[in-house]
């Protein structure tokens, strides 16, 4: 190869044997002689300096060596990229010509090691793994120990050469190692604020095609399905609480996306949530034990802004209901959010509740008015309207049918109540006209209090009550 070849096949022997030495000066084996060692540091004064200037000579065909032999001993290597392979290259040719110099000088055992390590392209150790970074340091050195001690000249300048390739291999996979330390830091450092700024887009409801790419970043299928959920982050646990939503969400297969904004922690989750699932009985142990809000699952990230702004003002209202449970969906305190002025919640109301009576007929909501003004009694209710208590209870059914919410139940009263009370106030809804609308129509009252619109309305009522008594 390069340099003397003379005795070329009993070299390996003498490596062997230097390398049990190399050990002992490394302290990591016992040697009855060890008083009659020199010290290693002084071994290395040994090689001439025209010795060093050869190896720094031939650095650039031993790392073109190198990295062939790395090519036949490494299965993943042949599978890099040829920038990659130059990349790697260039490392090997700096490191030889950093051993050289740190040889002059043995006591800066850092400083020559790592900067071999400061060419390392970013993208490169993303795409190549530590452990396999190890492979290759461990396959140049060895290399190296058989290549570089022939253009020794004596055997003292074998030993002292061999001794430091050994010295200097292991400062080498400290270099490396921190040059991965120090990339995972910068790149765990630039996913958490592209991260945050993904959540904070959500939340501000910028749906532009940087939300996307931003995401996509981050390994975040941008077409799945998207669920917002708010909470409040562990004390003395802000600045890990986004860590712990994602570990969770890892083990259970699920992409999360966190960033405590202000007081809250907000979890942006891959699919949809179910608050009896076990994962989401996991998540809940990343927030405070405080009210956790589950906003309405997105059909894609683009459309998250919307469950983001139903799961921020079910948070903000969620202090009205003393019994909410833990979790509870946004769409659970609607009341609470339409006494707060959220006008998404009042169409809410408007659309589930107060629309569905309206297109049933007058009878149902006369019956809820008098119903929850009776406080729940039936009978009462019953002779407030002159109509058998059977009717009552048929009505009280119907709602429940058109409605989804039972009057019967008390929370599901006070969601009706307050609908009710929101439609005559005169909350700005999806459907209210005025005079001034194109149509010239004023729309109906959101819940009547008995109103009769024709005769034939009043007769149609009266049938379907002589029909429920009948049945009942």
């Amino acid at each position: 190869m390069c340099g003397p070849t003379k005795n070329r096949r009993s070299r390996p022997s003498t490596v062997v044997s230097l390398r049990q030495k190399g050990a002992y000066f490394l302290g990591v084996s016992d040697n009855p002689r060890r008083e009659q060692e020199p010290p290693a540091l002084q071994l290395l004064d040994n090689v001439p300096e025209a010795t060093l200037r050869r190896i720094k000579q031939y650095s650039g065909r031993l790392a073109t060596e190198a990295v062939h032999v790395m090519a036949d001993r490494l299965p993943f290597f042949s599978g890099l990229e040829a920038s990659q392979r130059a990349s790697v290259q260039l490392v090997v040719q700096a490191a030889v010509v950093n051993f050289v110099e740190w040889m002059r000088d043995p006591s800066s055992q850092v400083g020559y090691t790592a900067q071999a390590f400061e060419l390392v392209p970013q993208d490169l150790t993303r795409k190549i793994a530590l452990a396999q970074t190890v492979d290759m340091v461990r396959v140049t050195m060895e290399f190296f120990e058989e290549v570089v001690p022939l253009l020794a000249r004596t055997d003292e300048q074998l030993t002292a050469l061999t001794v430091g390739i050994l010295r200097y291999s292991r400062d080498l996979a400290f270099a490396a190692a921190t040059a991965y330390a120090d990339a995972a830091e910068a790149r765990g450092s630039w996913d958490s604020r592209m991260e945050a700024s993904v959540v904070d887009a959500v939340v501000r409801g910028d749906t532009g095609p940087e939300l996307l790419s931003r995401a996509a970043a981050l390994n975040w299928d941008t077409t799945a399905p998207a669920t917002v959920v708010v909470g409040t982050p562990p004390p003395g646990r802000e600045e890990l609480a986004g860590e712990d939503v994602r570990a969770i969400a890892t083990r259970h297969d699920r992409a999360a996306l966190a960033d405590v904004h202000g007081t809250w922690l907000i979890a942006i989750i891959s699919g949809p949530l179910a608050p009896t699932e076990r994962f989401f009985g996991d998540l809940l142990d990343a927030f405070a034990s405080e009210p956790v809000v589950i906003g309405p699952t997105a059909p894609m990230l683009t459309a998250a802004h919307l469950s983001a702004a139903e799961a921020l003002a079910g948070m903000n209202a969620v202090a009205g209901w003393s019994g909410a449970p833990r979790p509870v969906p946004a769409r659970e305190l609607l009341p609470e959010r339409a006494l707060l002025g959220d006008v998404s919640a009042v169409a809410a109301l408007h659309n589930e509740i107060t629309q569905p009576l309206l297109d049933a007929g007058p009878a149902l909501s006369e019956t809820l008015d008098a119903y929850l003004d009776s406080g729940g009694a039936i009978e009462a209710c019953a002779r407030k309207l002159f109509v058998h208590p059977n009717t009552v209870r048929y009505r009280l059914k119907r709602i429940a049918d058109f409605t989804g919410r039972d009057p019967t139940e008390p929370r599901d009263a006070y969601v009706l109540r307050v609908a009710t009370t929101v439609g005559r106030l005169g909350y700005p809804g999806p459907s209210r006209t005025t005079p001034n609308d194109a149509s010239g129509r004023f729309s109906p009252p959101l819940v009547g209090t008995g109103r009769r619109d024709s005769p034939e309305s009043k007769s149609q009522d009266d049938l379907e009550d002589v029909a429920s008594e009948a049945v009942l």
